[in-house]
């Protein structure tokens, strides 16, 4: 990542086609050992308490699940990176969002139609699939191998995302000057990369990972909220805006967007909302005692140069 955005793209491009083909052997192999009778009930009933089994096992699995999907939003923090931004961008999220999906739908039902749900309960549910039904030892090892590879491709990406995101607010000035620090030579900001990976590799190390899924998956329902919501005060509010992309079937999309986001977040245990709320205080700390007296487009809001401030006001991010 600090040495290019080329060359981070193309081991991730490498990796890629190297799970999508893994995936698809998994599939292939699991289409020969699938028993129906695994999709009766396709629901289960519910076991006497919320959340375990039934719809409202439905509704809490989907809130800890959500983290999987997380990671196409991050496409749009490399937008100044594209040649073609308004056209790449909106193809590359619906995209990519649409393609995981598909095969995430495919390979759980593969799952439970090789192995009845309520013994996928396991660390590696998907070795422990193909062990069940007699796979060949190197198939397994290919998952093994998939899996890696995956989290190396899923860390690579939000690094990548996450550092332009404080590149960016460095530049307006809602973190200090350092975020904001090109590489004199591969002309990356190197300086946020190496914290975001400093931190994250901390976060990790000293965290239990549930924690870690739950607070991550609860942080960025809040943020698509916001900006769900934000799409639809800025239409009513800002209509003079150049939109290269526009929002269809607004405001039916971005009120759908909040009630489904919100009812995810509703599932979610109560220890993680508190976590929630520490983190906005800090986060609310941060931006009225500093970030707000430093924001450049804030005070082009103030001063009626917004028009102009709010779609082209972050461009020039270091490319490579």
């Amino acid at each position: 990542l600090v040495i290019g955005i080329k060359e981070s793209a193309t081991v991730n491009n490498f990796i890629v086609i190297l799970k999508v083909t893994i995936i698809l052997l998994v599939v292939a192999v699991g289409l020969g050992h699938i028993t129906p009778a695994n999709y009766h009930p396709l629901i289960a009933p519910n076991a006497g308490e919320w959340g375990t089994y039934g719809w409202s096992g439905v509704l809490r699995g989907a809130g800890l699940v959500f983290f999987a999907y997380i990671g196409f939003d991050a496409v749009s923090t490399a937008a100044q990176e594209a040649k073609n931004p308004q056209k790449d961008m909106p193809i590359g999220i619906l995209g990519s969002l649409f393609v995981c999906t598909l095969l995430y739908i495919i390979v759980s039902a593969i799952l439970v139609g090789m192995v009845p749900f309520k013994e996928l309960n396991v660390a590696a549910p998907v070795a422990y699939a193909m062990q069940k039904v007699g796979a060949p030892e190197w198939v397994r090892i290919a998952i093994d191998i998939g899996a890696v590879l995956g989290l190396g491709s899923v860390i690579l990406v939000m690094l990548l995302g996450q550092s332009r995101v404080f590149y960016s607010m460095s530049r307006d000035g809602l973190l200090g000057t350092w975020a904001s620090a090109v590489h004199p030579k591969y002309r990356t900001p190197y300086l946020s990369t190496i914290f975001t990976g400093v931190a994250v590799t901390l976060a990790t190390g000293l965290l239990p990972l549930q924690l870690l899924g739950q607070l991550v998956n609860i942080g960025t329902l809040l943020a698509f909220v916001l900006v769900c919501a934000g799409v639809w005060i800025l239409r009513k509010k800002r209509p003079d805006l150049d939109r290269p992309f526009r929002t269809p079937w607004v405001p039916f999309v971005p009120i759908a967007g909040v009630v489904c986001c919100l009812g995810l977040m509703a599932t979610l245990p109560a220890d993680t909302w508190i976590r929630l709320i520490v983190w906005l205080l800090i986060g609310f700390s941060i931006y009225f005692g500093y970030s707000r007296k430093h924001s450049r487009l804030q005070r082009e809001l103030a001063s009626g140069g917004g028009a102009a401030a709010v779609p082209g006001g972050m461009r020039g991010q270091p490319r490579r």
